[in-house]
């Protein structure tokens, strides 16, 4: 991980939002505006919990928060109604930049799984096709506003389908048209990487880099399968690695309460804190749908802490910007307040993140050098 060149951050004391961001974690299906899913679930004749937008986003925000991942996933089956046209899949592509550049972000991977999205005549090419010309469009548009943003796609197939083989080599088609990497998504438990090795292993025969959904529903079994069989660059979410650590506290009467005394990490941790493994870690989300709900209740049992104290090359994401109702500013803010993080540590976050990402090199040693010096112009 790249040292900040920030000497000595300032106060925390003006719009987080004008930070350069990197955005490794967000769903295609999961970002769209309350606005936009009534439109365009109108032209296609889909119902929807509400018309109006204020409701809808509510509706969306209160489905998801319920503790369940399941339940979490069922909201996207209006996200996804309405996004089986050229047309759905152009605007929401093209929307979903515009906001990330709305937020600072310079930098995102677009994950979405094309498969789903067929329902209306679309070819899985054709479906790329749509979401990259929405995604150029975005793009164009925020230069025309004077700023500057920079996305690639995240092909993704679904974990309990048995399309592996075929999205993978959709995928690698559109290496050099926009997609960047493969993921799989959808649930975790029951569904291991395993179920798609073969796929993982024509992804490394092509040189094409995956990153893979473990360690959310799932534990250690998931995470070890992703890393075995995936081959996984990254781990998505990736924060109940935290199992395979052990925490004992300092029973030293003149030491502060619940003092860590030792921390002891397994094989498994050990191997990616040690090879510097990322985790797409994305902390409102995580608490919505349970993932971290063996290390406590609330966002300040988040392991996501004790994990990039122990030097974990952790990213910070925001996973469904709709259903979580979060931004990447909002998840930093809440980094600030919870464990009263400073400029150095989101930083740090951002630069793991710009270098976990699957740019070339030149192109993210660019990136690495345009977030430090809009940092160090800070102070």
């Amino acid at each position: 991980m790249t040292e900040p060149i920030v000497d000595a951050a300032p106060a925390i004391d003006f719009d987080l939002k004008n930070l350069p961001k990197v955005s490794l974690h967000d769903h295609l299906d999961g970002g769209l505006r309350p606005a936009t899913i009534i439109e365009l679930a109108e032209a296609v004749g889909h119902t929807l919990p509400s018309t109006d937008p204020v409701a809808l986003g509510q509706w969306f925000r209160e489905s998801a928060d319920s503790g369940s991942l399941v339940r979490y996933l069922e909201t996207f089956d209006h996200t996804v109604a309405v996004m089986q046209t050229h047309e759905g899949l152009y605007r929401v592509a093209k929307e979903f930049v515009e906001d990330l550049a709305d937020d600072g972000v310079v930098y995102g991977e677009v994950r979405w799984a094309p498969e789903q999205h067929l329902q209306k005549g679309l070819t899985l090419d054709e479906a790329v096709e749509a979401v990259q010309e929405g995604l150029e469009a975005g793009v164009e548009a925020v230069g025309e506003s004077g700023r500057e943003i920079q996305v690639g796609q995240l092909i993704t197939a679904m974990r309990h389908a048995d399309r592996g083989q075929e999205i993978a080599e959709l995928a690698v088609r559109h290496r050099n048209k926009g997609a960047v990497g493969f993921d799989i998504a959808g649930a975790e438990d029951g569904f291991l990487p395993a179920r798609f090795r073969d796929a993982f292993t024509y992804l490394a025969q092509h040189n094409f880099p995956a990153t893979v959904h473990a360690g959310e529903a799932a534990g250690l079994e998931s995470i070890q399968s992703a890393l075995v069989d995936g081959r996984a660059l990254r781990l998505g979410h990736g924060v109940r690695i935290a199992e395979d650590i052990t925490v004992e506290f300092d029973d030293d009467p003149e030491n502060e309460e619940g003092t860590i005394g030792l921390v002891t990490l397994g094989d498994l941790s050990s191997w990616i804190r040690d090879r510097g493994i990322a985790l797409e870690v994305c902390p409102s989300s995580n608490l919505q749908t349970g993932a971290i709900a063996g290390f406590g209740d609330g966002i300040e049992n988040h392991p996501l802490d004790m994990l990039y104290q122990l030097g974990f090359n952790v990213t910070i994401n925001t996973d469904n910007r709709l259903m979580s109702g979060v931004t990447l500013t909002d998840e930093f803010e809440l980094l600030v307040e919870t464990f009263d993080y400073d400029l150095d540590d989101l930083l740090e976050l951002t630069l793991n993140a710009a270098e976990a990402s699957f740019l070339p090199l030149e192109e993210k040693e660019a990136l690495v050098e345009y977030i430090n010096d809009a940092y160090a112009n800070l102070g």
